[in-house]
């Protein structure tokens, strides 16, 4: 069966005019999208563009490039392998069969392109007039009066939970934030902007979900905002939405476990800016995000800040990362170093496209990144069915203890078992990857990579796979 939302906008709503975005079901009447402005890359700020619908079955998609006559294109993740039509000098069309993130990139442009989202059909969204919820129209909100509102509506009813319904619309929240209160909904329906950024701290059984944006350009870096923080939590579901610009990580979780995020898109432009971190978390399931970040997209540590303890059982599925700065994928740098470190283990990373990896300064390259500092041990990590595009500058494998100054008192303790498995390459390889010990008594022990292929030419040592090591590093493994 063929279905197809689209989401009406609210007229405060930032766009960009570069594209003229419509979809239809075959044969049907063509719905427009608006496209809004997705701003990135911190080294050069630019605006990119940004569009989204949700979708089941057969969708077409037609594609007016209104700045510029397409005297080429490309979509990707090419792993999608969407085939296009040209039409008119300007316009591109193609179809769709399934839900995915793309990059509609004109003319060679990686930084003036649209970022299109075909989402899945909501599962039992919540509606406006339901016996449990509580509708918050749009304007301006103070975050005590919607908790207030909350506890009065579970109050008068039976059975847990509550739901706190964004109705289409630009929502401010005049403290900047909302805290959540534990066994809460907080729906953001598709057409809704909140202003703000989204809470849960002491507390459990909390669904964050909608195919709303959350906007967090107004917000000066010192606020240190994050679009979702999640601390000393558990049970906590997000789901569905779109982050533009926040003023420091777009998802964080501190000292929280049985974390679930999914089909997440955020977009980010400052430092220390990263995707999805977790401090000393557990039992977390990430599945089709789009994350396009100016700092780490994925990071995974272990004590930082207020947040104490091990990181483990980390899964990370189906999505797509483009590091305009720093790492795809990080794990393993901060911990408790003033005791024993902590244990980073059992983290798996699988079906991962990565459109680009920029970083000028050495000590932070590597699509695929494992520095064990701060007395930690990482141990079972597996980069499993990885697909990485050509990337600008920076290096495909680093796995390191490191005694990073900057951020480490003392280097790490030791990495144990990393597999890299089914990973495609297709770029320059211009920088070796390294696995490198710090010293004798900490090392790096068991890397093993399984069916990596560099442009396509199978790496079956060091030398042809331009992997460097030093002599603290033992059982280094080849498989086809």
């Amino acid at each position: 069966m063929n279905q197809l939302i689209v989401y009406e906008q609210p007229d405060l709503a930032i766009g960009n005019d570069d594209f003229t975005v419509n979809v239809r079901m075959p044969g049907g009447e063509w719905l427009p999208l608006f496209v809004f402005e997705a701003k990135v890359d911190m080294h050069h700020v630019r605006s990119a563009s940004m569009a989204y619908f949700d979708m089941e079955g057969t969708v077409e998609v037609r594609v007016v490039s209104n700045k510029q006559p397409i005297r080429e294109a490309v979509i990707r993740p090419l792993s999608a392998g969407i085939a296009f039509q040209s039409e008119d000098g300007d316009t591109i069309s193609f179809t769709l069969d399934r839900p995915c993130k793309l990059s509609i990139e004109v003319n060679g442009e990686r930084f003036s392109n649209l970022h299109l989202f075909a989402g899945p059909i909501e599962d039992n969204p919540p509606g406006a007039d339901d016996s449990d919820v509580f509708l918050v129209n749009p304007g301006s909100h103070r975050s005590e009066e919607l908790a207030a509102a909350l506890k009065g509506l579970a109050d008068s009813k039976t059975g847990p939970g509550s739901t706190l319904y964004f109705a289409p619309g630009i929502h401010r929240l005049e403290d900047n934030i909302l805290l959540i209160p534990s066994g809460t909904t907080v729906y953001v329906a598709g057409g809704a902007v909140i202003i703000g950024s989204l809470i849960c701290k002491h507390a459990e059984n909390i669904v964050i979900r909608g195919r709303g944006i959350l906007y967090m350009s107004d917000f000066e870096k010192s606020t240190y905002l994050r679009g979702v923080q999640v601390t000393f939590s558990k049970n906590i579901e997000i789901e569905g939405l779109i982050l533009l610009d926040p003023p420091h990580y777009s998802i964080y979780l501190g000292q929280s476990e049985h974390i679930r995020v999914r089909n997440f898109k955020s977009f980010s432009i400052r430092g220390w800016c990263d995707g999805i971190d977790m401090m000393s978390s557990s039992d977390v399931q990430i599945k089709d995000v789009f994350l396009r970040t100016s700092d780490d997209c994925i990071a995974i540590y272990g004590s930082r800040g207020d947040y104490y303890g091990d990181s483990r059982n980390i899964t990370v599925t189906d999505s797509v990362f483009w590091a305009d700065v720093a790492h795809a994928m990080h794990i393993g740098i901060h911990g408790d170093h003033q005791k024993d470190g902590d244990i980073v283990e059992n983290i798996r990373f699988d079906n991962i496209d990565v459109l680009e990896h920029h970083e000028p300064q050495e000590n932070y390259w590597g699509v695929m990144a494992v520095c064990a500092g701060d007395n930690n041990t990482v141990r079972n990590v597996t980069f499993n069915d990885i697909r990485v595009e050509d990337f600008e500058l920076g290096q495909l494998v680093d796995v390191r203890v490191v005694w990073n100054e900057k951020y480490n008192p003392v280097p790490g303790r030791r990495i144990e078992n990393i597999v890299f498995s089914n990973i495609d390459y297709n770029g320059a390889n211009q920088n070796p990857s390294r696995i490198y010990g710090y010293d004798r008594e900490r090392v790096v022990d068991g890397v093993t990579f399984v069916n990596v292929k560099v442009n396509g030419t199978p790496v079956t040592d060091a030398a042809n796979g331009n992997i460097l090591y030093n002599e603290f590093v033992s059982n280094v493994r080849f498989e086809e």
